[in-house]
């Protein structure tokens, strides 16, 4: 079996690269990058990361942070056990969590503007009648009564305020009732 040729080459120093440098960038990549912003600030690379989630009041292991337990007729007997308290360095980083999770979620549904396009020329040519929306030339999908139905419940569900315009911009103005006398 041959040998491969750069192997049987001499390593040599190379002396233009900076190797504090290159420590730096393998440590950086090496380490997972913390998404969550309260436990990165609070992060300390001297420490593990059982350390650290421990000092910030999170579980590094869920399995150890709440076990199991057994009923045995010896623990039956113990049930008046008080729960050991261990000292939160840093519970800032709770809180924050806790407010955050606290926060109202920000409703971010919507659909395609080719989509809407559709749904809105189907309802303004044929109102509420999907069968005749199935037999439209413009359903170029081929999209079934029961399809189209969908669609319109969710640009309905996801643009209310839209659809509600939309609906009495085709009533057109109201018209005045005028009483000859």
């Amino acid at each position: 079996m041959p040998k491969a040729k750069k192997k049987s080459k001499r390593n040599k120093f190379d002396y233009s690269k900076d190797r504090k440098k290159l420590k730096k960038q393998f440590k950086k990549r090496e380490a997972p990058r913390i998404e969550c912003p309260q436990i990165r600030n609070a992060w300390s690379d001297k420490k593990s990361v059982a350390r650290n989630l421990r000092d910030m009041g999170l579980a590094f292991d869920p399995n150890r942070a709440l076990p199991i337990k057994t009923l045995t007729f010896a623990a039956v007997e113990k049930t008046e056990e008080a729960p050991t308290l261990k000292f939160v360095r840093k519970p800032y980083v709770l809180n924050e969590l806790v407010a955050e999770a606290n926060l109202p979620e920000k409703d971010t549904k919507t659909l395609s503007t080719d989509l809407i396009e559709y749904v809105q020329y189907m309802i303004r040519e044929h109102s509420e009648n999907y069968k005749a929306m199935a037999r439209d030339e413009k359903n170029y999908y081929q999209d079934t009564p029961s399809q189209i139905r969908r669609k319109v419940d969710q640009y309905k569900r996801c643009h209310p305020e839209n659809y509600n315009t939309f609906v009495e911009f085709l009533k057109g103005p109201p018209q005045e009732v005028v009483n000859p006398v």
